[in-house]
């Protein structure tokens, strides 16, 4: 179990049942959100290029709900990822949460890295989006996309032009798919987490600089992927039912 799970946690009986797609679901945030949803007796079913911790997640995850399913897929292969949500049918929750954070300097972009890391980090977003619409809009009962944001590009974080420029967008896209689906009952909301302590996080700090982001932040503590999956959740269900087209900071008050 997440670390940062909450046995008192909210119960939505509005999420019970409720078809839902998490992308990046493996391991993270993405982790989180799974077991946040499989809690709430949801159909979950997560995306990933990372089999093997996606299978370590499922087997954990017996007994607590109904079982996810896991779908191996590359979201830069948008072909191959319609196919899956294909597979999948109308869902009634989309979140949008995959995405890579590789460091990198301004000095070594290119063209052909620039595509890539909109590819990861926006593109997938947007047509997930429009996938998971269509079968919103044919439904006609509506539905809730959550895309996942990041703090980083609002303080300028270093080495992350790239990731910052995508999160940048993905408020922008909120902003827009909002107004968009809105008149089809479909809610479209941006999630911003601050530094969340996940294994792959905690390749980047020392002890020291971990000390450091809980300095800058308004409360002591570190942020856990079940701090974000708890407003995910929120947006997700019909507590949440006239949020739309903002975005929703986890962020321990650090921006």
């Amino acid at each position: 179990m997440d670390e940062g799970s909450n046995a008192a946690a909210a119960i939505y009986p509005s999420l019970e049942g409720k078809r839902v797609i998490v992308t990046g679901g493996a391991s993270g945030i993405g982790a989180g959100i799974v077991e946040a949803f499989v809690g709430q007796g949801a159909e979950v079913h997560f995306l990933d290029i990372l089999e093997g911790p996606a299978e370590a997640l499922a087997r954990t995850l017996e007994g607590r709900g109904p079982a996810p399913a896991f779908h191996a897929a590359d979201l830069t292969d948008l072909d191959a990822t319609a196919e899956v949500f294909a597979r999948i049918g109308p869902v009634d929750v989309l979140v949008n949460n995959a995405g890579n954070d590789d460091r990198h300097r301004w000095q070594d972009l290119t063209p052909a890295y620039f595509d890539d890391r909109m590819a990861v980090n926006l593109r997938h977003m947007l047509f997930c989006a429009k996938w998971a619409a269509e079968g919103m809009t044919a439904a006609a009962q509506g539905g809730a996309i959550v895309n996942l944001g990041s703090i980083s590009w609002r303080l300028g974080l270093p080495d992350l032009i790239l990731y910052e420029t995508a999160k940048a967008g993905i408020e922008g896209m909120t902003r827009a798919l909002a107004r968009e689906l809105g008149r089809a009952a479909i809610r479209v909301t941006c999630v911003v987490p601050g530094n969340v302590k996940t294994p792959r996080q905690s390749q980047w700090y020392t002890p020291e600089g971990e000390a450091e982001i809980v300095g800058a932040q308004c409360l002591d503590g570190r942020i856990a992927p079940a701090d974000v999956a708890a407003l995910v959740l929120f947006l997700a269900s019909d507590d949440a039912r006239f949020c739309t087209g903002h975005a929703y900071c986890v962020d321990a008050g650090w921006g």
